[in-house]
C-alpha cells in the first residue's frame, strides 16, 4: 500500500512523504525538503511523524523551496539524499559524508517495497528529476515543477493511478499580475511552471486511457492562482465535482491519502 502526504507545496517550500507498507514494515522517502528543519520537524510531527523514520530523502532540483534543509537533515540523521549529478554540482558540491546517491532518468532503486523512478523533465535547473513511485499496484506520479508536458513526461507518467500535479498558474492571473515581463515570460515559457489549463489537459488525456483516478494539485503561486481555480479546472477535466479534487498547498500541505 502506498500513501502520501504534502508537508507543503509552493514557492514558500515543498516537501512530501511517501510511504510504502508492506506488512509491518512501512518504508518512507521525503521528496524535496524545501523548509527550515525546525519547520520541517514540526509538519512531521503533525503528519504523525519523527525525522527519524525517514529512510531516504530525493531532490528533485536546486532551487532552494526544494532542497532546503536536505544536507543538515541527512547529517543529522544518518539518511541518504538522492538528486541528480547536475543538482549537485548546481549546490556546490557539498560533502555529503557518504549519504550522497547519484540519480538519473530512469535509473530505478528500491526503498523497502517501493520502487522508485527518477525521470526528467522540462524546467529551468540544471538537471531536474521527477518521480514515479510504485508498491506493483498502485502507481503515484509526482510532477511538481515542469514547464510543459513533454513526451517523455507522458511515456513516465502514462500508468499512475495518482497525481500529484502542477497547477502554478492561472494564465489570465499571470498576464494581469504585477509580475516584471522577464518572470512572467520565466513562469509561463516551456521550462517554467505548468498552468492550470495545461495540468487538467494532460490529467485528462491520462483519464482517457483507462488508468488515472485520482489528481492531487500541487505548487499553486500565491500570486496568480487559487484552489478555486485550480479544483474547477482539474474538476472538468476528470468529470468529477470541485469538492473531489484535493489541494497541496503552502502552509499545510495535504491530509494523508491513498495512491
Amino acid at each position: 500500500m502506498i500513501r502520501f502526504k504534502s508537508l507543503g507545496s509552493g514557492s514558500s517550500g515543498n516537501a512530501t512523504v511517501v510511504q510504502a507498507r508492506s506488512g509491518a514494515h512501512a518504508a518512507h522517502l521525503l521528496i524535496d525538503c524545501g523548509l527550515g528543519i525546525r519547520e520541517l520537524d514540526k509538519r512531521l510531527r503533525a503528519a504523525g511523524m519523527l525525522a527519524d523514520q525517514i529512510d531516504a530523502v530525493f531532490v528533485t532540483h536546486e532551487h532552494g523551496d526544494h532542497i532546503g534543509c536536505a544536507r543538515a537533515l541527512a547529517l543529522r540523521e544518518r539518511i541518504p539524499v538522492y538528486m541528480s549529478e547536475g543538482t549537485y554540482a548546481a549546490i556546490g558540491q557539498p560533502d555529503f559524508d557518504g549519504l550522497l546517491r547519484l540519480a538519473c532518468d530512469g535509473a530505478v532503486f528500491e526503498l523497502g517495497s517501493m520502487q522508485v523512478r527518477p525521470f526528467t523533465v522540462p524546467h529551468d535547473a540544471r538537471e531536474p528529476l521527477q518521480l514515479t513511485l510504485t508498491d506493483g499496484d498502485a502507481r503515484l506520479g509526482v510532477v511538481t515543477d515542469l514547464g510543459h508536458v513533454s513526451a517523455h513526461v507522458v511515456q513516465e507518467l502514462a500508468g499512475c493511478s495518482t497525481l500529484l500535479l502542477e497547477c502554478n498558474h492561472d494564465e489570465e492571473m499571470l498576464r494581469a499580475s504585477r509580475y516584471p515581463p522577464f518572470l512572467k515570460r520565466r513562469v509561463g515559457g516551456p521550462y517554467g511552471h505548468l498552468a492550470n489549463g495545461a495540468a487538467a489537459a494532460f490529467a485528462q488525456s491520462l483519464l482517457a486511457a483507462g488508468h488515472l483516478r485520482q489528481v492531487v494539485a500541487a505548487h499553486l503561486s500565491e500570486e496568480n492562482n487559487t484552489p478555486e481555480l485550480a479544483r474547477a479546472a482539474l474538476a472538468q477535466a476528470l468529470g468529477c465535482g470541485a469538492s473531489d479534487v484535493h489541494v497541496a498547498d503552502g502552509p499545510c500541505g495535504s491530509g494523508w491519502l491513498a495512491a
